[in-house]
Order: C-alpha cells, then sequence, then structure tokens
C-alpha cells in the first residue's frame, strides 16, 4: 500500500505544479457524520469545494458518488481508487477506536461523532490543512497539521482518554496527515482547473421590499434578497438616498442556501410609520457588473439598478400612454359597435 501511494502522491504533486497560481483562497471540506449504536455503526460522507457538493460516500460501499460531472474526469481512475482506499483505511481505523473508547468509559449509547476535515489554498501557493472532531454536536478535539499533536477542545475525561489513545496510535495520526496535509492540498490544485467554470458562475439577485406591521407605532421594512451567486453580497438600506448606518433599528439574516446552489438572505429596517423619509434597498454583487441594484419602498416590485432609473421611468410612462390609447380605442369600437346594433334593430 505504501509504495503506490508515493507514487500517486509524487504525480500529483508534479501535475499540481503545472498550473498556474490561484487567484483567491479555495478550500476542499469533507464532513463526516457517524452514528454509534448498539448494533454498530452508521457513517455518511460529503465533500465540498467550497460550497459546491463535489460528492458523497455511499451509504454500505463507501465508495465515492460524484455529484458533479467534471469531479471525475480531473483525476485518473487510479487516483480515484487509491483515494477511496484511503478514505475506508481510515473510517475502518475511527470506528475502531471510537468504539473502545465508549465501551472503556461506559459512554451510553446511542452517541454522534462528527468529523470535519479538509485543506484550504492561497494565492501565494501555501496551504492550510485542518481537521476537527465532535461529540454529540460538540467541539471534542482538533488535530494541530503543525505540530502534530491532538488538542482538546473540551477537558471531559472522555476527550482526555480519545486524545491520549490517539497520541499511542500513530498509524491513524500518520493516514489522517496523509489524507488531508498531502493528498487534499495537492488533489484540490488539479480539481480546481475543472471547476472553473462552476466556481466562476454569476448568477444576479432578485429583491424585493415589503412591510410589516407589529404594532401601530412600528413599522418593519423588510428587503428580501435571493437568487444570487456567488455568496458575498452587500445589502444596505439608504434613508433619503444616504446609507442607515448599522444600529438596533437594522437586523439582518446571514446568506442561506437555496436549493439550486444560489443564495437569500433578509435585512429588516425599523422605522417609524410616516416619518416622511423615502427609503430604498441597496444590493451590490458581483453579477452586476460594479452596479447597484435599489428597490424603493412604496414601489417594491420595481428593481432598478443604479444608473438605470431614468430609462425605467420612460417605459413606465410610454407604457401607460399606450393604455390609455388602447382604452380610447376599445372605448371608440364599442361606441361604433353599439351604434351598429342601435341601427340594425330600428331597421327591423
Amino acid at each position: 500500500m505504501l509504495v503506490p501511494l508515493l507514487l500517486f502522491l509524487a504525480g500529483a504533486r508534479l501535475l499540481a505544479a503545472a498550473f498556474p497560481p490561484l487567484p483567491r483562497s479555495y478550500t476542499l471540506r469533507l464532513l463526516q457524520t457517524s452514528t454509534f449504536q448498539d448494533g454498530g455503526v452508521d457513517t455518511e460522507g460529503l465533500g465540498l469545494l467550497d460550497d459546491i457538493e463535489l460528492g458523497v460516500l455511499e451509504h454500505r460501499t463507501w465508495a465515492i458518488r460524484f455529484l458533479q460531472p467534471w469531479v471525475r474526469p480531473a483525476l485518473p481512475r487510479g487516483d480515484w481508487d487509491a483515494i477511496e482506499d484511503m478514505v475506508r483505511i481510515y473510517l475502518n481505523k475511527f470506528h475502531h477506536l471510537v468504539w473502545a473508547g465508549a465501551v472503556e468509559k461506559g459512554v451510553p449509547f446511542p452517541f454522534v461523532a462528527q468529523c470535519t476535515a479538509g485543506c484550504e489554498l492561497f494565492p501565494n501557493g501555501s496551504s492550510k490543512a485542518f481537521a476537527y472532531v465532535a461529540y454529540d454536536g460538540r467541539d471534542f478535539l482538533s488535530y494541530d497539521m503543525g505540530s502534530g499533536t491532538w488538542l482538546l477542545r473540551q477537558d471531559t475525561d472522555l476527550a482526555r482518554y480519545v486524545r491520549e489513545t490517539l497520541r499511542n496510535y500513530t498509524a491513524f495520526t500518520e493516514l489522517v496527515e496523509v489524507l488531508f496535509n498531502s493528498t487534499c492540498v495537492d488533489d484540490v490544485d488539479i480539481i480546481l482547473h475543472y471547476a472553473k467554470e462552476a466556481l466562476e458562475r454569476q448568477v444576479k439577485p432578485v429583491a424585493v421590499v415589503f412591510a410589516k406591521v407589529p404594532n401601530p407605532a412600528r413599522l418593519l421594512l423588510v428587503c428580501r434578497v435571493t437568487g444570487f451567486y456567488p455568496r458575498p453580497v452587500s445589502v444596505a438600506w439608504l434613508r433619503d438616498g444616504q446609507e442607515v448606518p448599522p444600529g438596533p433599528e437594522l437586523s439582518a439574516t446571514p446568506p442561506l442556501p437555496n436549493a439550486d446552489l444560489t443564495y437569500q438572505l433578509r435585512s429588516i429596517l425599523a422605522v417609524a410609520p410616516r416619518d416622511g423619509h423615502r427609503y430604498a434597498c441597496r444590493v451590490q454583487h458581483s453579477s452586476l457588473g460594479g452596479r447597484s441594484l435599489l428597490v424603493p419602498w412604496g414601489n417594491s416590485g420595481v428593481i432598478l439598478p443604479a444608473g438605470l432609473a431614468a430609462a425605467t421611468v420612460v417605459l413606465v410612462a410610454a407604457t401607460a400612454t399606450a393604455v390609455v390609447v388602447w382604452m380610447r380605442r376599445r372605448r371608440k369600437y364599442q361606441e361604433m359597435d353599439d351604434s351598429e346594433r342601435s341601427s340594425s334593430v330600428r331597421s327591423h
């Protein structure tokens, strides 16, 4: 196992070195959830490149099922086989260690162990690997790749026991280092160039402003922004054209994922009803090409990119004129039709 693995790592490093520098930081994150019960262990796994789902572990075989069409072609089949072998060895050892520790310390079943591990690549060519372990949703242990030591995230008898066990079980620690400090870094550098189109995808936001009235003395203006990608976005409120500074009257949700790999959020501004000011929600996002999306309160169905407001007014005016003309013509035709019907009745 060791010789093929070393050859695999050497080849990956040579291939990764052939690519140009990265424009920004990228993170590959592997998420593992293992539920320990009296009858065995149930493990789920998910791989993410930033916020893009790369693949999942098949429930029974621990084989990788790819979720993006460009992931498999990024590496030869033999490389994926080597990665799957390492993942299986890692999971087997992890399950054995945790199960033995739970029995030794009398930990009641069931319980859940969660792991987050991966690596981050920076534009200057450096990288940082990380590994964290949680127990029933709380931080438990972390691994310091620089010093090669396991660190306590909670000071309990169980955490100290597991840390000491891992210190003595050097084979598992070496596997963690190889998997996340070497293989992860080299493979991400290659996969990034296949993922370029997905990572550079730009989807424009859609915004609407509406109001909630929790009580007669308080009006909540809500700016709902949705359907945008990538995740970074700036949402601000303007009062009479000036940005409202941070304060207790302002609140917002973090960007939350939609089912189609876009994001949404809400920004809320508390105001007094009929305070005499004009309000608008301003959205800034990379997909808008340097422009801003302005949604005024009182006309929340219209989304106005900055610089296009005049054109929008002209379009609305033209539409209104066309509607008036159409209504006049319809009335005229209706009057003519009524006149013809009246003449027809008299002729009979």
